[in-house]
């Protein structure tokens, strides 16, 4: 498993009973997680305190409630030199998967590595992780997301991170309806980033299934991939999809065309208060080039 263990500002204190108590910066959350199976509470006073607690309705979905009355409705926390803007928001996220830096600091790796320009196109970009850390690493970024609001929110964690003046561009657009208009422009990008959602819709009502739709998305993103591609990284949180069904439509699209080698993982976080256990946050599949 490859693990996200180099935070500061984030702490997973502990999971169980489907839930997970976490510190996001000075403010310690309680949030559902489906994965986590096992006993909780470990510390029963860190867990009967937080100063926000998303209790899940029985009927779907639910909502945050404010334990500590002087919590801010947002603040900021810092992967070293990157800088996220925090917020709860519905359906329990806060605008960050932190278990993605494991991510970001490999592919930052190669990016400053290259010792040339580098273009990444990120998919399926939400609040912008992975641009902030590209950008951050000297590359220029294309970021699409299907969400004006999440757009908005990437912005502000590039300008929180105080790269305003790198080369990035904003794209509000359903993700294939923009790869095939790349691809008729012969746009090229030295890498790919998409982290897909299971299910979800276009601005203008388009239909994604993850099952259906991905590996003909990472053929046609093949396409766009430059003479000397980086890296191709897919994430995936839907539990049907195992790291091997990502590997193999991955190899199928991509190996055959431009060499390079394959690897898939869960991803995860350690926890403080289960010395030595981790808590799984999905799947991840890296492409890279042979001259890596």
């Amino acid at each position: 498993m490859w693990q996200a263990d180099g935070w500061k500002d984030y702490r997973l204190i502990d999971s169980g009973g489907g839930e997970k108590l976490e510190y996001w910066g000075d403010q310690l959350l309680r949030r559902p997680d489906p994965q986590a199976i096992w006993t909780q509470k470990s510390n029963t006073s860190k867990w009967n305190t937080p100063d926000a607690f998303y209790h899940r309705s029985k009927s779907g979905g639910g909502s945050w409630e404010i334990k500590n009355k002087e919590m801010p409705d947002r603040w900021c926390i810092n992967y070293g030199e990157l800088v996220f803007n925090i917020k709860p928001m519905g359906f329990k996220h806060t605008g960050l998967f932190p278990e993605q830096a494991v991510n970001w600091d490999w592919f930052s790796a190669l990016i400053r590595n290259a010792k040339r320009p580098v273009r990444v196109l990120n998919l399926f970009a939400y609040t912008g992780g992975a641009t902030v850390a590209a950008l951050a690493a000297g590359a220029e970024v294309v970021h699409v997301d299907a969400s004006k609001g999440m757009v908005s929110w990437a912005k502000e964690n590039v300008v929180s991170s105080g790269l305003a003046d790198r080369n990035v561009r904003y794209i509000v657009d359903d993700v294939k309806k923009f790869v095939a208009r790349e691809i008729r422009r012969g746009r090229e990008y030295d890498a790919v980033i998409m982290d897909p959602p299971s299910y979800g819709r276009g601005p203008s009502g388009e239909l994604w299934k993850i099952e259906d739709e991905l590996y003909p998305l990472v053929c046609d993103c093949v396409k766009l991939l430059s003479d000397k591609p980086l890296f191709f990284l897919i994430n995936a949180y839907t539990t049907g999809l195992s790291a091997t069904i990502i590997k193999n439509s991955l190899e199928l699209a991509l190996v055959g065309k431009k060499g390079g080698s394959v690897t898939a993982d869960e991803i995860g976080l350690p926890m403080e208060e289960k010395d030595g256990m981790v808590l799984p946050c999905g799947i991840s599949c890296r492409w890279e080039s042979d001259e890596n």
